[in-house]
């Protein structure tokens, strides 16, 4: 006699009744996964155990009438991990992307996140991962602000005016108490009014919209750039003034000279290891082109700045083994750059919320498995 397996399907209104736009407790649930990355207790994807995830990309062209073909932010991408401590379970993100989706009536991205046992490899929960995804993106900047900004930071600049851009203003609210102003960029300005309008009435503080972003940068003690823009943003050293915060969550460039004079910390320098060792696997015309990563890889290869390896952490700073910010006037960088073990850990948290309330529908896997 086998045994009987089922487990919980969480759809994206009992997810909300579990606590899934709980941004605070969010920000405390990554906060315990970076403290989990600079030990160690965690594996993702690749024989490295540091793999983002594996990309599906369309072909430009295809003979065949049915197979969709290449188009910006067009992909399916599997994003599977593990996570320690307290979580002690496995899982793995699963999302497609399509840029039109917007236009039938449905969000860009369309996720799942599936949680399983880490020893039997059970299934214990399926559950829409949109909120979840958006959430904990909005909640790494939290973390970074927790840990890096200065504590009497007045402005928050937000580059982009999406829903990702939403989500990484929300964290940062929850831990920049200082925060009285809040300037909204982007290249649509009626966008960037209407994020503005929302967040001046959420939190009662002022707001105002601008498509210039020198203005936007120059005005922000912290700087979240999370802007979904297929061209990078390009911003410069001195528009970044002193003691700033510059969060990149989004596409992005800074000049050269920013990087060689601020301190640049990541979410985790173990997977850029990876990334750079495959970076530099790629032909010489086709590295350095993309993202503000592969922009500061550039650098490093110059010997403009130091290794990866050398590189800082912000669970290693979070845990004390390394520095964060060390002055009032320091500018530091945070990258940014996305890993499933943040949406495996707060799905499990949801995960746990929503049995002690009683949500959710239980499904069958089997009574008796065939193949036992």
């Amino acid at each position: 006699m086998g045994k009987k397996t089922d487990f919980l399907y969480l759809n994206e209104q009992e997810l909300i009744e579990a606590g899934v736009l709980d941004y605070k407790r969010c920000i405390d649930v990554e906060e315990e996964v970076f403290r989990l990355l600079s030990v160690g207790d965690y594996v993702m994807g690749g024989d490295k155990h540091n793999s983002h995830g594996i990309m599906m990309k369309f072909p430009k062209e295809s003979p065949f009438p049915n197979m969709p073909t290449d188009a910006p932010d067009r992909r399916f991408m599997a994003m599977p991990a593990y996570v320690g401590g307290r979580f002690n379970v496995a899982g793995q993100k699963w999302y497609g992307s399509n840029i039109i989706n917007p236009t039938r009536g449905l969000p860009r991205s369309i996720l799942m996140v599936m949680l399983n046992d880490a020893d039997t490899c059970e299934p214990i929960a399926l559950m829409s991962g949109n909120l979840i995804s958006s959430v904990r993106t909005g909640c790494v900047p939290g973390v970074a602000v927790r840990h890096l900004a200065n504590k009497d930071a007045a402005v928050c600049s937000c580059i982009g005016a999406g829903p990702v851009s939403k989500a990484c203003f929300e964290g940062i609210m929850c831990e920049a108490k200082g925060v009285r102003e809040l300037v909204v960029c982007d290249l649509v300005l009626e966008k960037a009014q209407a994020f503005a309008n929302e967040m001046s009435e959420r939190y009662s503080i002022s707001a105002r919209a601008t498509t210039d972003l020198e203005e936007s940068v120059r005005a922000g003690d912290i700087v979240s750039v999370a802007a979904s823009s297929v061209k990078p943003i390009k911003l410069e050293n001195d528009w970044l003034k002193k003691g700033s915060l510059l969060i990149f969550s989004g596409r992005g460039a800074v000049d050269e000279e920013y990087f060689t004079s601020v301190k640049t910390i990541w979410d985790n320098t173990k997977m850029h290891e990876v990334y750079y060792d495959e970076h530099m696997l790629l032909p010489e015309n086709e590295r350095f082109i993309n993202g503000i990563a592969v922009q500061i890889y550039k650098f490093m290869y110059e010997g403009k700045l130091p290794s990866i390896t050398e590189s800082v952490s912000l669970g290693d700073v979070i845990c004390g083994s390394r520095k964060g910010r060390e002055s009032a006037d320091e500018r530091i960088c945070f990258i940014a750059s996305g890993m499933p073990v943040w949406d495996v850990a707060w799905g499990y948290e949801l995960y746990e919320k929503a049995k002690e309330k009683g949500l959710g529908q239980t499904l069958k896997l089997w009574d008796d498995p065939y193949l036992a």
